[in-house]
């Protein structure tokens, strides 16, 4: 564990999505073609094993794998400066650790941990607060909590629970994928951002977080449109909040359309074949246009 971690830098992270061949190996021209559009989008980070990085389709060589070769591709390309956080969430302390130590291993320089959920009823805030605390102790590198209810059993992290794991000095801040931006806004108003970033997991609460004093966001809609995004993030900046909240008022309905579209399945689709319905449509021309 290092002592007194840095949260990650604020901006705007893409939970990336992963392609395969027909023998579902890696098709390693497309995530480097994606990696590097992403970069060139200006993006601050890419989580590789997130939630859309189908880390539960692979075995530990396979996200090990896929962090290095999203390491080497960037490097390689004069992208040294993009950060690369790792989802390392597994069943047990036992593997989250392991999954942790091969995350660094392979050049990732966060973890973002999901909280257990095979049996929900008997993850008390107690438990939830020693797992993350055991994780971040061994792991070599800072971790943060991720809060996403849909995938972990309708289990809800609140900002109690959230609030004392950002005292540990090696978890340095979460993703809430919940949306909540009451949750959000008492954490920021609480925890310095300069020691717990707190980022909100979904693109149609971007500007709100901003406002309430989020890091940024760690969204799924950027691997679709990273431009228009850092557009957001740089009018936010630059208090050009009514310019601002017309490209968030668009984020907002694209990001609601893509869910619609199946989540994983549609982000791949609107990012290989450009289609989509009226709000993608017209956020896909706003992208190309920056």
């Amino acid at each position: 564990m290092t002592s007194n971690s840095t949260p990650p830098p604020l901006g705007v992270y893409v939970p990336a999505v992963l392609y395969f061949d027909e023998n579902e190996d890696f098709d390693v021209p497309a995530i480097q073609a994606h990696i590097l559009r992403l970069a060139k989008g200006g993006v601050t980070g890419i989580l590789v094993q997130g939630s859309n990085g189908e880390a539960q389709h692979l075995s530990h060589d396979e996200r090990k794998e896929a962090i290095r070769l999203t390491r080497k591709t960037l490097d390689d390309n004069g992208f040294q400066q993009v950060v690369i956080i790792a989802g390392t969430g597994a069943q047990s302390t036992r593997e989250t650790k392991k999954l942790c130590k091969d995350a660094a291993e392979a050049g990732a320089a966060f973890c973002l941990v999901l909280t257990p959920s095979v049996w929900p009823t008997q993850m008390t805030p107690e438990k939830i607060i020693k797992f993350h605390s055991d994780v971040a102790d061994a792991s070599p590198i800072p971790t943060m909590v991720y809060n996403f209810p849909v995938v972990t059993a309708g289990l809800n992290l609140d900002s109690d629970i959230i609030g004392e794991l950002a005292k540990h000095p090696n978890i340095v801040g979460t993703k809430l994928s919940c949306g909540t931006i009451g949750k959000l806004h008492r954490l920021t108003s609480t925890v310095p951002i300069t020691k717990f970033a707190t980022f909100p997991g979904v693109s149609d609460v971007f500007l709100q977080g901003l406002v309430s004093g989020s890091a940024g966001l760690i969204g799924a809609l950027p691997n679709v449109a990273p431009k228009a995004h850092m557009e957001v993030y740089r009018l936010y900046k630059a208090g050009k909040i009514q310019e601002a909240e017309k490209i968030q008022g668009l984020l907002g309905h694209a990001d609601w359309e893509l869910g619609k579209l199946g989540s994983i399945g549609g982000i791949k689709a609107v990012v290989s074949k450009h289609f989509g319905t009226t709000k993608l449509d017209e956020l896909i021309v706003l992208e190309k246009s920056l």
